[in-house]
């Protein structure tokens, strides 16, 4: 009997496999089938994989729980009181152990030396078999608990324990059975000698008194095999041994069962001796609870206010490379990644270390922020759901860029490291990624988060119990991906002052807009002002609000950030403002309207002075041409000697030809202190902004919401319970012809589903789908036209139409589910 046995589909009445009374044996798949929705509700959202696709029943979704890989997925989330729990019903709960198969509670307690509580609500015990069961690790067996089937090959050597003594022997040549059960055990009445000697030594009382017969060297190599690993090596391990031959303490304890070969040169303790040796204990310290955290203490508000500051300074330093990525993108590596140069004027922009502006770069492109574009040679740009990440406001921007770090399986802090080929790995090039990442963040936070709030513990102490609350994961990779998810989420806004900040809980428990809440509460609020000073800057206390920002990024350079951003206003950035459609009305205006301070008259004198000369000149195409309405300004300009590599020739007097093209006339007088404008064929000036480029995201993140995976789980049982109808629900098939002229099977078909439409039954039928598969619908006929049938599909909860030609077998049901 397999754990994942299936009732045959086409046999009658099979969903009552296993049911109480109904004198069958029970299985795994039909505890599964016997369990309420809600408990496989709870199964689905805990295991998620096993849905992905759903199983078209529940005898599919049995199979799938107990296969090696899901099975293993969740193993490494147990912590170590559950793996020891799991462990010890794998060891005592094996079938080839001893009858009646599976273990109680009360053995289990025992073999764990632990005692029961007086509430059984606070058992320990009790409540690491609830997820066992509730992981479906675990099932009830006429009230003992058996393992999953796969556990034993994925836990071959349980609490350090040997196989069971039956499959030992069974390995070993008979003649050698035989003769070990004709010394222990003459007078057995067993079928085999196996059976002889596996029954004599499953009885504690009988091990006791064969080990009391060895000497003292060979209890003390029992001994030291007792608590693992319970092989030994020895020389000629399969020699021929009987009680009156063996002289050495291996050759005593080989002609008594209490050793066996397992090869050559390899003696195992069978599991039956080592829990004897033990005192029927299966660990020698059983921990139900992580070890204590150890660290120091601050105030929660000290450390909310310190990482909602780095969020705030995450955001500013991203919003103001993409700017600039807007206008001067960064190239594209041959290998996809950002080279070494760019990356440095990316920390420059972003006024931090290049180890944080890969982070920062990395975030951004996981939370589909920037991506490549789609030229030959390629650019880093902002891409077109960065201008709606601008808009909203900063706690849901932060959301988005801490949601998509937690998710993303790369890890910056690989940049500038060598791979096994010898290649530097670049930020947002290959190499980067680690799938273990995702899961040493979820598990880093959410240990941190069970520490009282401000508590900021050690990383020793943080070590300890994250190698307690996940044994199976632990490796040199883990915690080096442990430790760098420590380091960025100090750096993202995560944590502050080593501890977990209180916006980052709920996000932990996907309740985005708790921690939207909370950390709204702690951002800097949004200014629509700012403080002229006489010496051409502008400073802004704290971010400003988005208008305003972008205004004041077009008007003036930032000379500085940090607590405050100063930006200095100067003849470049007047113009700019100028080239970009602005007047000198809409700057002065702009700057009276959000200043606290009063205009310096300085800055105005400079606003209006490059404002007057700005336009006085335009170029346009001759190669080019200068046109001035005032001609003592084209005067000057021609008598200028350092324009003479422009070729400038007087046509007449407010007309200049050029013997360069447009382009590098503006650019070169430019440089020599004058302000000319490009015009059109009619004379009109062409003013703009630079072009302003975005990127098509390649990966933007799904939207999280609140009940999202309970709606998915509830829905996701109920499509298999349909299917599990539909394919032990008992049914009359209807014949069909199998031989006759053609389309006769098709009309029987049709002919069948119009007398069910008619009498409004239902049917049962089998159902080649669009991708050649075969599968079982039970459906409610409503009509049947040219060539198809329309009905309800309870498999599916829908009206669907179904191809006659693709039905394979019809079957009559009951009116009411069975």
């Amino acid at each position: 009997m397999t754990d994942n046995a299936q009732p045959d589909e086409h046999e009658p009445g099979a969903g009552s496999r296993g049911a109480p009374g109904s004198g069958r044996p029970p299985t795994f798949t039909s505890w599964l089938r016997g369990r309420s929705d809600d408990e496989l509700a709870a199964l689905v959202s805990a295991r998620p994989d096993l849905v992905q696709p759903v199983p078209v029943d529940i005898g599919a979704l049995a199979t799938r729980a107990t296969t090696r890989n899901p099975v293993l997925r969740v193993l490494e989330r147990l912590d170590r009181f559950g793996l020891q729990v799991l462990e010890a019903v794998v060891a005592l709960g094996d079938d080839r152990l001893s009858e009646p198969v599976g273990v109680t509670t009360a053995e289990l307690a025992a073999a764990l030396g632990l005692t029961p509580a007086a509430d059984p609500a606070e058992d320990l015990l009790s409540r690491a078999l609830d997820d066992l069961l509730r992981l479906a690790l675990v099932w009830p067996d006429r009230g003992r608990l058996r393992p999953v089937q796969v556990l034993r090959e994925l836990l071959p050597r349980p609490a350090q324990l040997g196989p069971p003594l039956r499959p030992l022997l069974a390995a070993l040549p008979h003649s050698t059975v035989r003769r070990l059960a004709d010394d222990l055990v003459p007078d057995s009445t067993a079928a085999t000698p196996v059976e002889s000697v596996a029954t004599l030594l499953s009885d504690p009382a009988r091990v006791g008194t064969l080990v009391d017969q060895v000497g003292a060297p060979a209890r003390r190599l029992l001994d030291s095999l007792a608590w693992g690993p319970p092989h030994g090596t020895v020389t000629d391990a399969r020699r021929e041994i009987s009680l009156a031959t063996a002289s050495s303490p291996v050759e005593t304890l080989l002609a008594r069962g209490l050793l066996v070969p397992t090869g050559d040169d390899t003696l195992t303790l069978p599991r039956e001796v080592a829990l004897y040796l033990r005192s029927g204990l299966l660990f020698r310290e059983v921990t139900t609870a992580p070890p204590p955290f150890g660290g120091r203490e601050n105030p929660g508000t000290t450390v909310t206010r310190a990482a909602a500051g780095q969020a705030f300074t995450l955001l500013r330093a991203l919003e103001e490379l993409l700017e600039r990525w807007s206008e001067e993108p960064a190239a594209v590596l041959r290998n996809g990644g950002l080279g070494v140069r760019d990356l440095r004027r990316a920390a420059q922009a972003m006024d931090t270390d290049e180890q944080t502006a890969a982070l920062y770069l990395e975030t951004a492109r996981s939370a589909g922020l920037i991506a490549t574009d789609d030229r030959v040679e390629g650019e880093w740009l902002p891409t077109r759901e960065y201008d709606l990440w601008r808009e909203r406001p900063p706690e849901w921007r932060w959301l988005r860029l801490a949601r998509a770090w937690l998710e993303s399986d790369r890890v910056a802090a690989l940049n500038g490291s060598r791979d096994s080929g010898g290649r530097v790995r670049n930020v947002l090039g290959p190499g980067l990624v680690r799938p273990a990442a995702p899961q040493a963040r979820h598990d880093a936070l959410a240990e941190l988060g069970t520490a009282p709030p401000g508590f900021a513990p050690t990383e020793e102490s943080l070590a300890a119990r994250l190698a307690w609350r996940r044994p199976r994961r632990q490796s040199a990779l883990y915690t080096e991906l442990v430790g760098y998810a420590l380091a960025e989420a100090a750096a993202l806004g995560l944590t502050g002052g080593g501890a977990l900040a209180e916006h980052t809980r709920p996000l932990l428990e996907d309740d985005e807009e708790a921690a939207a809440r909370v950390l709204s509460a702690e951002m800097p609020t949004p200014l629509d002002y700012v403080l002229v000073q006489g010496d051409m800057t502008a400073v802004a206390p704290g971010p400003l609000v988005t208008g305003l920002a972008r205004e004041l990024a077009l008007i003036a350079d930032v000379e500085s950030t940090g607590g405050a951003t100063v930006y200095r206003f100067t003849e470049e950035s007047v113009r700019r403002a100028l080239d970009a459609g602005r007047g000198i009305a809409d700057i002065t205006d702009l700057l009276e309207r959000h200043s606290r301070t009063p205009l310096p008259q300085a800055l105005r004198y400079l606003v209006s002075d490059v404002g007057r000369r700005h336009g006085r000149l335009r170029a346009g195409t001759a190669s080019s041409y200068l046109r001035c309405d005032e001609p003592s300004v084209l005067e000057e300009l021609v008598s200028d000697r350092r324009t003479g590599d422009l070729g400038l020739v007087r046509l007449a007097p407010t007309v200049v030809a050029a013997g360069v093209s447009r382009a590098a006339l503006v650019e070169r007088l430019r440089q020599l202190g004058y302000h000319p404008v490009p015009e059109s064929g009619d004379g009109s000036m062409r003013l703009s902004r630079p072009e302003v480029r975005r990127a098509e995201p390649t990966d933007v993140p799904a939207p999280s919401g609140p009940g999202a995976s309970g709606e998915l789980s509830r829905a996701a049982v109920k499509a298999m319970r349909a299917g599990d109808e539909a394919s032990t629900i008992a049914r009359r098939p209807v014949p069909l012809p199998e031989d006759g002229p053609p389309g006769s099977r098709t009309a029987a078909v049709l002919e069948a589903l119009t007398r069910a439409a008619k009498e409004g039954r239902r049917v049962w039928i089998g159902y080649t789908d669009t991708d050649g598969r075969q599968v079982s619908r039970i459906v409610e006929p409503s009509g049947v036209d040219g060539g198809f049938l329309t009905g309800y599909d309870a498999t599916r909860d829908a009206v669907h139409r179904f191809a006659a030609h693709r039905i394979s077998a019809i079957a009559e049901l009951e009116n009411t589910p069975d």
